[in-house]
Protein backbone atom coordinates (compact mmCIF):
# COMPACT_ATOMS: atom_id res chain seq x y z
CA UNK A 1 0.00 0.00 0.00
CA UNK A 2 1.41 3.10 -0.84
CA UNK A 3 0.59 5.96 2.13
CA UNK A 4 -0.82 9.30 1.03
CA UNK A 5 -1.17 12.55 3.56
CA UNK A 6 -4.34 14.59 2.44
CA UNK A 7 -3.43 17.78 2.90
CA UNK A 8 -5.80 20.96 2.95
CA UNK A 9 -9.52 19.72 3.86
CA UNK A 10 -11.49 22.09 1.72
CA UNK A 11 -14.64 21.75 -0.75
CA UNK A 12 -12.53 19.67 -3.04
CA UNK A 13 -10.26 17.57 -0.66
CA UNK A 14 -13.65 16.31 0.48
CA UNK A 15 -15.94 16.01 -2.53
CA UNK A 16 -12.80 14.86 -5.44
CA UNK A 17 -9.37 14.03 -3.42
CA UNK A 18 -10.60 11.83 -0.93
CA UNK A 19 -13.09 9.75 -1.99
CA UNK A 20 -10.61 8.88 -4.89
CA UNK A 21 -7.45 7.91 -1.75
CA UNK A 22 -10.61 6.01 -0.61
CA UNK A 23 -11.26 4.45 -3.56
CA UNK A 24 -8.33 3.31 -4.94
CA UNK A 25 -6.75 -0.36 -3.89
CA UNK A 26 -3.15 0.71 -3.77
CA UNK A 27 -3.77 3.46 -1.84
CA UNK A 28 -3.82 4.15 2.15
CA UNK A 29 -4.98 7.37 3.44
CA UNK A 30 -2.05 7.97 5.67
CA UNK A 31 -2.84 11.45 7.13
CA UNK A 32 -5.32 14.27 7.13
CA UNK A 33 -3.85 17.39 7.27
CA UNK A 34 -5.77 21.19 7.96
CA UNK A 35 -5.51 23.92 10.16
CA UNK A 36 -9.43 23.99 11.22
CA UNK A 37 -9.83 21.68 13.70
CA UNK A 38 -14.18 21.31 12.24
CA UNK A 39 -12.62 19.98 8.95
CA UNK A 40 -10.17 17.72 10.29
CA UNK A 41 -13.44 16.42 12.37
CA UNK A 42 -15.25 16.50 9.05
CA UNK A 43 -12.35 14.20 7.19
CA UNK A 44 -12.19 11.84 9.84
CA UNK A 45 -15.74 11.33 9.62
CA UNK A 46 -15.26 9.69 6.35
CA UNK A 47 -11.59 8.65 6.51
CA UNK A 48 -9.77 6.18 9.36
CA UNK A 49 -6.70 8.21 9.52
CA UNK A 50 -4.33 10.29 11.86
CA UNK A 51 -5.75 13.81 12.00
CA UNK A 52 -2.86 16.41 12.08
CA UNK A 53 -2.85 20.63 11.77
CA UNK A 54 0.29 21.28 10.31
CA UNK A 55 1.80 19.59 7.66
CA UNK A 56 5.08 19.36 9.11
CA UNK A 57 3.53 16.92 11.87
CA UNK A 58 3.35 14.56 9.29
CA UNK A 59 6.71 14.73 7.24
CA UNK A 60 8.10 12.63 9.50
CA UNK A 61 6.27 9.74 8.90
CA UNK A 62 8.03 7.38 6.87
CA UNK A 63 4.93 5.61 6.16
CA UNK A 64 4.06 8.92 4.00
CA UNK A 65 5.45 8.32 0.57
CA UNK A 66 3.53 11.00 -1.08
CA UNK A 67 1.11 14.27 -0.28
CA UNK A 68 -1.63 15.59 -2.17
CA UNK A 69 -1.93 19.09 -1.64
CA UNK A 70 -5.63 20.05 -1.76
CA UNK A 71 -4.70 24.08 -0.47
CA UNK A 72 -5.14 27.54 -1.99
CA UNK A 73 -2.86 28.45 -4.57
CA UNK A 74 -1.32 31.26 -2.50
CA UNK A 75 -0.04 28.68 -0.12
CA UNK A 76 0.47 25.53 -2.18
CA UNK A 77 3.56 27.03 -3.85
CA UNK A 78 5.58 27.15 -0.95
CA UNK A 79 4.12 23.59 0.44
CA UNK A 80 5.66 22.17 -2.61
CA UNK A 81 9.01 23.06 -2.16
CA UNK A 82 8.48 21.44 1.40
CA UNK A 83 7.48 18.43 0.53
CA UNK A 84 10.04 17.73 -2.28
CA UNK A 85 12.66 18.49 -0.38
CA UNK A 86 12.01 15.40 2.02
CA UNK A 87 12.25 13.22 -0.79
CA UNK A 88 8.35 12.46 -1.39
CA UNK A 89 6.24 13.41 -4.49
CA UNK A 90 3.55 15.69 -4.84
CA UNK A 91 0.54 15.81 -6.26
CA UNK A 92 -1.12 19.71 -6.00
CA UNK A 93 -3.86 21.35 -6.98
CA UNK A 94 -3.86 24.21 -9.99
CA UNK A 95 -3.12 26.43 -9.94
CA UNK A 96 0.68 25.86 -8.38
CA UNK A 97 1.16 29.55 -7.60
CA UNK A 98 -1.03 32.99 -8.12
CA UNK A 99 1.46 34.28 -10.58
CA UNK A 100 4.78 33.76 -12.73
CA UNK A 101 6.69 34.93 -10.18
CA UNK A 102 5.51 33.31 -7.19
CA UNK A 103 6.44 29.88 -9.45
CA UNK A 104 9.87 30.64 -10.16
CA UNK A 105 10.61 29.36 -7.28
CA UNK A 106 9.56 26.01 -7.91
CA UNK A 107 11.31 26.06 -11.47
CA UNK A 108 14.47 26.77 -9.14
CA UNK A 109 14.10 23.44 -7.46
CA UNK A 110 16.58 20.56 -8.64
CA UNK A 111 15.45 18.37 -11.40
CA UNK A 112 14.73 14.96 -9.51
CA UNK A 113 12.56 17.00 -7.16
CA UNK A 114 10.63 18.60 -9.93
CA UNK A 115 9.78 15.08 -11.66
CA UNK A 116 8.25 14.06 -8.18
CA UNK A 117 5.61 16.73 -8.81
CA UNK A 118 1.97 16.03 -10.45
CA UNK A 119 0.11 18.93 -10.88
CA UNK A 120 -3.41 18.59 -10.17
CA UNK A 121 -5.29 19.49 -14.33
CA UNK A 122 -7.65 16.86 -13.15
CA UNK A 123 -9.46 16.91 -16.37
CA UNK A 124 -6.10 16.40 -18.59
CA UNK A 125 -7.21 12.74 -17.71
CA UNK A 126 -10.87 12.70 -19.10
CA UNK A 127 -11.54 10.32 -22.26
CA UNK A 128 -13.80 13.18 -23.81
CA UNK A 129 -10.11 15.11 -24.18
CA UNK A 130 -8.43 11.75 -25.72
CA UNK A 131 -11.68 11.82 -27.99
CA UNK A 132 -11.68 15.29 -28.86
CA UNK A 133 -7.83 15.03 -29.77
CA UNK A 134 -8.08 12.16 -31.95
CA UNK A 135 -11.18 14.03 -34.03
CA UNK A 136 -8.75 16.72 -34.11
CA UNK A 137 -5.52 15.16 -35.72
CA UNK A 138 -7.88 13.00 -38.26
CA UNK A 139 -8.95 16.01 -39.61
CA UNK A 140 -12.52 15.23 -38.98
CA UNK A 141 -13.52 18.74 -38.19
CA UNK A 142 -12.14 20.55 -41.19
CA UNK A 143 -9.66 23.73 -40.36
CA UNK A 144 -9.16 26.06 -39.47
CA UNK A 145 -10.96 25.89 -36.13
CA UNK A 146 -13.52 28.54 -34.34
CA UNK A 147 -12.97 27.49 -30.40
CA UNK A 148 -15.55 29.00 -28.28
CA UNK A 149 -14.81 28.45 -24.35
CA UNK A 150 -17.38 29.98 -21.99
CA UNK A 151 -16.36 28.59 -18.50
CA UNK A 152 -18.47 29.75 -15.94
CA UNK A 153 -18.56 28.49 -12.30
CA UNK A 154 -18.59 29.19 -9.05
CA UNK A 155 -21.93 31.21 -8.51
CA UNK A 156 -23.42 33.25 -6.21
CA UNK A 157 -26.00 31.38 -3.66
CA UNK A 158 -27.84 33.94 -1.00
CA UNK A 159 -28.48 30.78 0.79
CA UNK A 160 -24.21 29.51 1.03
CA UNK A 161 -22.40 32.83 1.86
CA UNK A 162 -19.78 30.98 3.06
CA UNK A 163 -19.28 30.34 0.01
CA UNK A 164 -19.07 33.62 -1.78
CA UNK A 165 -16.47 34.32 0.70
CA UNK A 166 -14.49 31.94 -0.26
CA UNK A 167 -14.25 32.86 -3.74
CA UNK A 168 -13.99 36.57 -3.27
CA UNK A 169 -10.93 35.67 -1.09
CA UNK A 170 -9.80 33.77 -4.47
CA UNK A 171 -10.97 36.57 -6.89
CA UNK A 172 -7.97 38.74 -4.36
CA UNK A 173 -5.30 36.45 -5.96
CA UNK A 174 -5.98 36.67 -9.77
CA UNK A 175 -8.73 36.80 -12.25
CA UNK A 176 -10.78 33.92 -12.54
CA UNK A 177 -8.86 33.40 -15.81
CA UNK A 178 -5.22 32.38 -13.92
CA UNK A 179 -7.99 29.68 -11.77
CA UNK A 180 -10.17 28.19 -13.63
CA UNK A 181 -8.27 29.08 -16.52
CA UNK A 182 -5.38 26.36 -15.33
CA UNK A 183 -7.80 23.73 -16.97
CA UNK A 184 -8.58 25.16 -20.13
CA UNK A 185 -5.40 26.62 -20.95
CA UNK A 186 -4.24 23.00 -20.56
CA UNK A 187 -6.19 21.40 -22.18
CA UNK A 188 -5.94 23.58 -25.16
CA UNK A 189 -2.32 23.49 -25.76
CA UNK A 190 -2.59 19.77 -25.57
CA UNK A 191 -5.07 20.33 -28.42
CA UNK A 192 -3.60 22.85 -30.68
CA UNK A 193 -0.01 23.39 -29.06
CA UNK A 194 1.54 26.09 -27.25
CA UNK A 195 -0.44 29.89 -28.11
CA UNK A 196 0.85 32.21 -30.64
CA UNK A 197 -0.17 35.01 -29.45
CA UNK A 198 -2.98 37.13 -27.24
CA UNK A 199 -5.00 39.46 -29.73
CA UNK A 200 -7.26 41.01 -27.28
CA UNK A 201 -8.48 40.62 -23.55
CA UNK A 202 -11.42 42.11 -21.62
CA UNK A 203 -12.74 42.64 -17.71
CA UNK A 204 -16.16 43.15 -16.18
CA UNK A 205 -16.91 43.38 -12.80
CA UNK A 206 -20.75 42.83 -12.42
CA UNK A 207 -20.78 44.64 -9.47
CA UNK A 208 -19.34 47.36 -7.29
CA UNK A 209 -17.44 46.07 -4.10
CA UNK A 210 -15.60 42.75 -5.57
CA UNK A 211 -11.62 42.59 -5.38
CA UNK A 212 -11.28 42.30 -9.09
CA UNK A 213 -13.24 41.97 -11.82
CA UNK A 214 -15.40 38.46 -11.42
CA UNK A 215 -15.65 38.42 -15.63
CA UNK A 216 -12.61 38.18 -18.32
CA UNK A 217 -11.73 36.99 -21.35
CA UNK A 218 -8.92 37.00 -24.47
CA UNK A 219 -9.18 35.92 -27.93
CA UNK A 220 -6.27 33.77 -28.35
CA UNK A 221 -4.50 32.32 -31.30
CA UNK A 222 -2.90 28.99 -31.89
CA UNK A 223 -1.22 27.22 -34.09
CA UNK A 224 -2.70 26.23 -38.20
CA UNK A 225 -5.02 29.30 -37.42
CA UNK A 226 -7.00 28.05 -34.71
CA UNK A 227 -8.23 31.01 -32.97
CA UNK A 228 -9.61 30.66 -29.31
CA UNK A 229 -12.11 33.30 -27.38
CA UNK A 230 -12.12 32.40 -23.72
CA UNK A 231 -14.34 33.75 -21.19
CA UNK A 232 -14.01 32.94 -17.35
CA UNK A 233 -16.83 34.00 -14.80
CA UNK A 234 -17.71 33.79 -11.19
CA UNK A 235 -20.02 35.17 -8.51
CA UNK A 236 -23.10 35.98 -10.56
CA UNK A 237 -26.92 35.17 -9.10
CA UNK A 238 -27.26 33.08 -12.53
CA UNK A 239 -24.94 30.86 -14.65
CA UNK A 240 -24.84 30.86 -18.22
CA UNK A 241 -23.81 27.22 -19.43
CA UNK A 242 -20.44 25.82 -19.10
CA UNK A 243 -19.67 24.60 -22.35
CA UNK A 244 -16.72 24.71 -25.30
CA UNK A 245 -17.76 24.64 -28.79
CA UNK A 246 -15.00 23.77 -31.77
CA UNK A 247 -16.09 24.69 -35.32
CA UNK A 248 -14.49 23.66 -38.50
CA UNK A 249 -15.56 23.91 -42.05
CA UNK A 250 -16.45 20.14 -42.20
CA UNK A 251 -18.34 19.88 -38.92
CA UNK A 252 -18.56 20.99 -35.33
CA UNK A 253 -18.09 20.12 -31.36
CA UNK A 254 -20.13 20.74 -28.49
CA UNK A 255 -18.43 19.17 -24.90
CA UNK A 256 -20.53 19.96 -22.01
CA UNK A 257 -18.66 21.44 -19.25
CA UNK A 258 -20.42 20.36 -16.35
CA UNK A 259 -20.75 16.36 -17.44
CA UNK A 260 -17.89 16.58 -20.55
CA UNK A 261 -20.58 14.99 -22.90
CA UNK A 262 -19.62 15.13 -26.06
CA UNK A 263 -21.98 16.40 -29.43
CA UNK A 264 -20.20 15.92 -32.81
CA UNK A 265 -22.15 17.67 -35.76
CA UNK A 266 -21.10 16.52 -39.53
CA UNK A 267 -22.42 15.70 -42.36
CA UNK A 268 -23.55 12.16 -40.68
CA UNK A 269 -25.63 13.59 -38.88
CA UNK A 270 -25.56 14.47 -34.69
CA UNK A 271 -23.99 11.75 -32.56
CA UNK A 272 -23.55 12.28 -28.90
CA UNK A 273 -20.84 10.77 -26.38
CA UNK A 274 -21.18 10.28 -23.01
CA UNK A 275 -18.67 8.76 -20.19
CA UNK A 276 -19.06 6.98 -17.28
CA UNK A 277 -18.99 7.14 -14.01
CA UNK A 278 -19.27 10.78 -13.60
CA UNK A 279 -16.88 13.36 -15.03
CA UNK A 280 -15.87 13.60 -10.85
CA UNK A 281 -15.08 10.18 -9.93
CA UNK A 282 -13.41 9.34 -13.55
CA UNK A 283 -10.76 11.90 -13.36
CA UNK A 284 -9.93 12.08 -10.33
CA UNK A 285 -9.49 8.34 -10.18
CA UNK A 286 -7.92 8.59 -13.20
CA UNK A 287 -5.25 11.55 -12.27
CA UNK A 288 -4.55 9.05 -8.31
CA UNK A 289 -3.74 6.38 -10.28
CA UNK A 290 -1.18 8.18 -12.78
CA UNK A 291 0.04 9.57 -8.99
CA UNK A 292 0.47 5.96 -7.61
CA UNK A 293 2.38 5.20 -10.91
CA UNK A 294 4.63 8.05 -10.32
CA UNK A 295 5.61 7.17 -6.46
CA UNK A 296 5.83 3.50 -7.37
CA UNK A 297 8.43 4.26 -10.65
CA UNK A 298 6.10 2.59 -13.47
CA UNK A 299 5.31 5.84 -14.89
CA UNK A 300 8.74 8.16 -15.56
CA UNK A 301 7.52 11.10 -15.49
CA UNK A 302 4.38 13.36 -13.74
CA UNK A 303 1.92 13.41 -16.04
CA UNK A 304 0.54 16.45 -16.15
CA UNK A 305 3.92 17.88 -15.10
CA UNK A 306 5.06 20.79 -12.99
CA UNK A 307 6.11 22.38 -16.72
CA UNK A 308 2.56 21.78 -17.72
CA UNK A 309 1.35 23.69 -14.49
CA UNK A 310 3.89 26.51 -14.94
CA UNK A 311 2.82 26.99 -18.48
CA UNK A 312 -0.85 27.96 -17.45
CA UNK A 313 0.77 30.71 -15.67
CA UNK A 314 2.75 32.29 -18.34
CA UNK A 315 -0.30 32.54 -20.53
CA UNK A 316 -2.75 33.59 -17.83
CA UNK A 317 0.17 36.54 -17.26
CA UNK A 318 0.48 37.27 -20.87
CA UNK A 319 -3.16 38.03 -20.80
CA UNK A 320 -3.57 40.13 -17.05
CA UNK A 321 -0.11 41.68 -18.74
CA UNK A 322 -2.15 43.17 -21.64
CA UNK A 323 -5.18 44.30 -19.72
CA UNK A 324 -2.85 46.37 -17.61
CA UNK A 325 -1.21 47.53 -20.45
CA UNK A 326 -4.85 48.56 -21.83
CA UNK A 327 -5.68 50.35 -18.47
Amino acid sequence: MIGVALVGLGDIALRAHLPALLRNPDVEVAALVDPDPARRALAAAHAQAPVAKDIRDVLGDPSVRGVVLATPPWVTTELIGQVAATGRFVLAEKPVATSLEAARTLLDLPEEQRRWVQVGLAYRHDPALELLGDWLRSGLLGGPLLVRAHIYDEGRDPADPAHARRIEETLRHGLPLVHEGAHVFDWFRVLFGPPERVEDAWTLATRSGLPAPNLCGARLHYPQGTVVLAEFGWLTGALPRCEISVLGDRGHVLLDGRTFELELSTARGVERFGFEPDRTTRCFDRQLARFAELITGERDEACPSLEDGVATLVLAERITKLLEGER
